[in-house]
């Protein structure tokens, strides 16, 4: 059995992680002590240590709820995990096209920066005109560089 810092040192997941994981019913709920303070059993750390790689390699708290309930089953068919895997990679595959894309764009405007004034300054003028890029780089509505998507 493991308290909550237990747990979180076994499994290097913070302790709020841990409470929302439990908030969100990726982790059961644990048992209490005398003391009302959270005991986990073992498979605890093992479930956790699974969402942690899970995250870890970019998969959805959905993609993972899946694939915990397919991992709770350990007799049906594969094909379900492959296929949320599959996808998994196939995302990443976009972002690292989108990612080479934004590297060639950040290069192409440093390498013509030649260190004059801000007035004229190559940086300064391609983030102010989008249209001065050579590839369209995810431009998008928010402003967090796509670190969403």
């Amino acid at each position: 059995m493991y308290s909550i810092g237990q747990l979180s040192k076994a499994t290097g997941v913070k302790v709020p992680t841990i409470r929302y994981y439990e908030k969100i019913g990726l982790l059961p709920k644990p048992g209490r002590s005398e003391g009302n303070q959270r005991i986990y059993p073992e498979s605890s750390t093992e479930r956790l240590a699974f969402i942690h790689h899970a995250r870890a390699l970019g998969f959805s708290l959905d993609a993972i709820r899946d694939l915990l309930s397919l991992a709770d089953h350990p007799d049906q068919p594969c094909t379900a995990a492959d296929e949320i895997a599959r996808d998994q990679l196939e995302a990443v595959k976009r972002r690292i096209a989108q990612l080479t894309l934004l590297q060639d764009e950040l290069e192409r405007m440093v390498e013509s920066c030649h260190m004059g004034t801000v007035s004229n300054c190559r940086v300064i003028q391609v983030l102010s005109d989008h249209s001065r890029c050579l590839h369209e780089h995810g431009l998008n509505d928010s402003d967090n560089g796509g670190a969403d998507d």
